[in-house]
């Protein structure tokens, strides 16, 4: 996990929309990022 202040690890994700979204397009701003557990498990 990076530390308050550190550039966060290069990635790609898909969006809801089934888009691949590279953290790197947002570079120079300011983004927040929000992970949340997959329909019905415990998390």
């Amino acid at each position: 996990m990076p530390k308050i202040g550190e550039l966060a690890p290069v990635f790609e994700l898909l969006s809801d929309s089934g888009e691949k979204v590279k953290l790197s397009r947002f570079r120079g701003k300011k983004v927040i990022l929000y992970f949340f557990p997959k329909a019905g498990t415990s998390g």
